[in-house]
C-alpha cells in the first residue's frame, strides 16, 4: 500500500534491484539483506552489533525505505529492534548526516548501510534523537553502556541462537514459587493460630 515501485521511474528502478541483488549476493560485513520481491523500494536487514561496543552480540533488525524521489533524496531508515542509541528516536528513527545534508545520489544503499553500522560504533550525540543516550554518553558513559547493554540483551539477543536455552527459564521458574507457596505449609501455622484462639476462648 505504501510501496514507491509504481512511483519510481522505470531506469531508477533498474539501479536499485541491480544494487540490490549485488548487496545481497555480497553482502557488507555484518550485515544481512533481506529483500523483497514485491516491494524493491522497502529493503529490511540485519546489522551485527560491533565488538567493543555495547552492542555486541545483538542483531538489530532495520528496514531502509526508498522515496518516490530517490536517489535524489536519501532513503529514511529505520531500526525495528529496539536500541537505546543517541541516534536513534523512540519509534526507530535513525538520524545520520549521510540520510540527511551529506547525501549524494552516487553513494548508494551499501554506503548508507556501512554508515549505519559505523554509527554503532561512533555514535554522535550532537544530532541526539534520544536526547537521554546523547546526555548519558556525554556525561556518563558507564550508564549509557549499562543502559544500551540492556535494551541489547532483552532485545536484540533472541535470535535463533539466542532462544535456545529461553523456553527452559520460564519452565524452572514457576517450579520454586510453588514450593513457596505450598498450601500445607501455610496451612500448618494457622492451624496452630485456631488451636491458639480456641483455648483462650475456654
Amino acid at each position: 500500500q505504501n510501496s514507491n515501485v509504481e512511483n519510481l521511474p522505470p531506469h531508477v528502478l533498474r539501479l536499485v534491484y541491480k544494487e540490490v541483488s549485488a548487496l545481497a549476493a555480497d553482502p557488507p560485513e555484518g550485515i544481512k539483506i533481506y529483500p523483497s520481491e514485491e516491494d524493491i523500494t522497502e529493503l529490511h536487514t540485519a546489522i551485527e552489533g560491533p565488538e567493543g561496543t555495547p552492542f555486541a552480540g545483538g542483531v538489530f533488525r532495520m528496514r531502509l525505505v526508498l522515496g518516490k524521489d530517490f536517489p535524489a533524496v536519501p532513503p529514511k531508515g529505520y531500526f525495528l529492534t529496539k536500541i537505546f542509541h543517541p541516534n536513534v528516536g523512540h519509534k526507530g528513527e535513525i538520524c545520520v548526516n549521510v540520510l540527511k545534508r551529506d547525501w549524494k545520489a552516487e553513494l548508494g544503499l551499501r554506503h548508507v548501510l556501512l554508515t549505519i553500522k559505523c554509527l554503532l560504533i561512533h555514535p554522535n550525540p550532537e544530532s541526539a534523537l534520544n536526547e537521554e543516550a546523547g546526555r548519558l554518553l556525554l556525561e556518563d558513559y558507564a550508564e549509557y553502556e549499562s543502559r544500551a547493554r540492556l535494551l541489547t540483551e532483552i532485545h536484540a539477543m533472541g535470535g535463533p541462537g539466542g532462544t535456545s536455552g529461553a523456553p527452559q527459564d520460564p519452565n524452572d521458574g514457576p517450579q520454586p514459587k510453588k514450593h513457596a507457596g505450598d498450601p500445607t505449609k501455610r496451612a500448618g501455622p494457622s492451624k496452630k493460630a485456631d488451636k491458639k484462639r480456641a483455648l483462650r476462648r475456654l
